[in-house]
């Protein structure tokens, strides 16, 4: 397993619409892997194939207790209510802005074997799926910014 190099917002392949994943194999297990160090090390909550410069219909979360979600060509299947927070970006590092997302979201996905599942997420983990998913579509968070903070909003 290795650490990716995670792209920063001036890299026009974060603006890309990524490809579907088509082979379930050991190279993509491997990108799989690569990216959970990455985001481990990185100390984030999400992270996309397009951050680390691959364009296919990847991402990873980090569910906390119930540990790192693999996420495989999704699609948003249902959306409910609102939810106004805090979000960031690994790929706009030190800015940070007030979203506007859905607080429920269900997908339809793949595991890295390619079997489907569906994944329901509420609050945190509904903005982090959106905002993964946008990657994919090459949209990052700030256009969903309602207002951008200033680092002195972010301390206390």
């Amino acid at each position: 397993m290795a650490i990716r190099k995670i792209i920063t917002e001036d890299d026009q392949t974060l603006y890309k619409v990524s490809r579907p994943v088509t082979e379930f194999n050991e190279r993509l297990w491997q990108l799989i892997d690569d990216m959970k160090d990455t985001l481990k090390k990185a100390d984030g909550v999400g992270l996309a194939a397009p951050q680390v410069g691959v364009l296919r219909r990847l991402f990873i979360i980090d569910m906390g207790e119930d540990g790192v979600v693999e996420v495989i060509n999704p699609e948003i299947i249902e959306k409910k209510g609102k939810q106004e927070d805090v979000e960031g970006c690994l790929s706009c590092p030190g800015e940070y802005g007030i979203t506007c997302r859905p607080n429920f979201v269900k997908i339809k996905a793949q595991d890295r074997y390619g079997k489907e599942y569906t994944l329901d997420g509420e609050g945190l983990s509904a903005r982090c799926i959106c905002h993964e998913n946008d990657h994919l579509e090459g949209i990052i968070f700030k256009k969903h910014v309602i207002r951008m903070l200033d680092p002195d909003e972010l301390i206390g």
